[in-house]
């Protein structure tokens, strides 16, 4: 018996596209069918390569390649209208991070697809949010979903694993731009790290954002910020992020009345507390107080399967009528975009901001850096070659 074959599209053949179309095209099940760049020089090679078809854009992938599933790896401002397009023909939809730009287009995104779903009830829409599969997350969010830390009260992260040169920013005209790019290390790099914290935390509930321009690249986008987050349950969240550090640091801490968690370096440890610390700050007579505690480290499989192939393979068994759950949801998307904006909107304003965001604000602020922009984008002639992305992904390290 012959399985049935999920025919998928990638849109975008940069860096990340190339990634899609290697394990894509190695997947059970799986046909590859068609592929679509602005370079239709590489559109050719990479089609001749990979015994696909191109095509000279986005349109006429989706129109004649006869695609069930389009991968979609190109600049992030061209994420929504793709999408919309797909949505409105029945294609099921794998976007890359980010969703959007910013939280008005990801709405729009978001809309599109449950208007479609009236006339395409099976429509998927899923986003690439790979780290999710991360085993150290993994088990983080498994021990705060359980409630064994009790009350959250506070949750820090100091992410610098981020460091990109200026060769790196140079390597690309969109690169590190408002008009290309729409931010820097928040739309770019981090968008990973504000949807685990969102997936771990759920949104604050008012954002201060302290975002640098510039400060140590020659880019008009952030590459430095650090935020102070709210939430409604009275946890608060501190998130510390550059692209500007070597050796960078990538330290999580989640302290609750119960315990606390700390990951860094490829542990993961818990302190259990003998008891509630609130009741216990509550109830003792002792003017100073300390708790001498051997964590313990938690067990950790990290063997599993992880990564973009295995985020891909979950939309295809869902299509081949398995009942999987997919690593995240398209419209999960929407919370690493509203971090983002209400970081930077914070940060313009120099205020902190309530969450739902002020979308048109943010929009208004953002369009008003592309109108006014008189940086002038240094670009390597010479084309880069990055023949090892693992650099730029997250690892079993946490």
């Amino acid at each position: 018996m012959t399985l049935p074959v999920v025919k998928i599209g990638v849109v975008g053949l940069g860096n990340i596209g190339q990634l899609h179309l290697k394990y894509v095209s190695e997947m059970a099940n799986v046909e590859l069918v068609g592929v679509c760049d602005v370079d239709q020089e590489r559109a050719n090679r990479y089609a001749e390569m990979y015994n696909a078809k191109a095509y000279p854009s986005p349109s006429e992938l989706l129109a004649h390649s006869g695609l069930d599933v389009v991968i979609i790896a190109v600049p992030h401002y061209d994420h929504p209208a793709i999408a919309i397009e797909a949505f409105e023909r029945g294609i099921h939809v794998m976007c890359e991070k980010p969703i959007a730009v910013h939280v008005n287009d990801a709405n729009r995104m978001i809309q599109a697809y449950e208007a479609a779903k009236l006339n395409h009830p099976g429509l998927q829409f899923a986003i690439m949010f790979q780290e999710r599969t991360l085993p150290f997350y993994a088990k983080l969010k498994e021990i705060v979903a359980s409630g064994e830390l009790g009350q959250l009260t506070r949750a820090t992260w100091i992410h610098t694993k981020w460091f990109r040169s200026q060769a790196y920013y140079n390597s690309g005209g969109w690169r590190a731009t408002w008009a290309g790019e729409g931010g820097g290390i928040l739309t770019n790099q981090c968008p990973h790290t504000l949807d685990m914290y969102q997936w771990l935390f759920g949104l604050p509930s008012l954002i201060s954002g302290h975002a640098h321009i510039g400060k140590y690249h020659d880019i008009e986008v952030e590459d430095e910020v650090t935020a102070y987050l709210e939430h409604a349950n009275g946890m608060v969240g501190h998130l510390i992020v550059t692209t500007a550090e070597l050796p960078g640091t990538n330290r999580l801490e989640i302290v609750g009345d119960l315990g606390k968690l700390i990951l860094e370096n490829g542990k993961l440890l818990h302190f259990k507390y003998p008891q509630p610390l609130l009741a216990f700050s509550r109830e003792t007579d002792q003017h100073f107080a300390t708790w001498t505690l051997e964590p313990e480290e938690v067990d950790v499989d990290t063997t599993i399967p992880t990564g973009h192939e295995v985020v891909t393979r979950r939309l295809v068994d869902r299509l081949l009528g398995q009942d999987v759950e997919l690593i995240a949801e398209g419209p999960e998307g929407l919370g690493a975009v509203t971090l983002a904006n209400g970081i930077m909107l914070s940060s313009f304003e120099k205020r902190p901001v309530a969450v739902p965001i002020d979308g048109d604000a943010y929009q208004a602020h953002l369009e008003e850096k592309i109108q006014t922009s008189t940086f002038v984008k240094q670009v390597l002639t010479a084309p880069v070659v990055v023949s090892d992305m693992s650099a730029s992904f997250g690892s079993n390290n946490g």
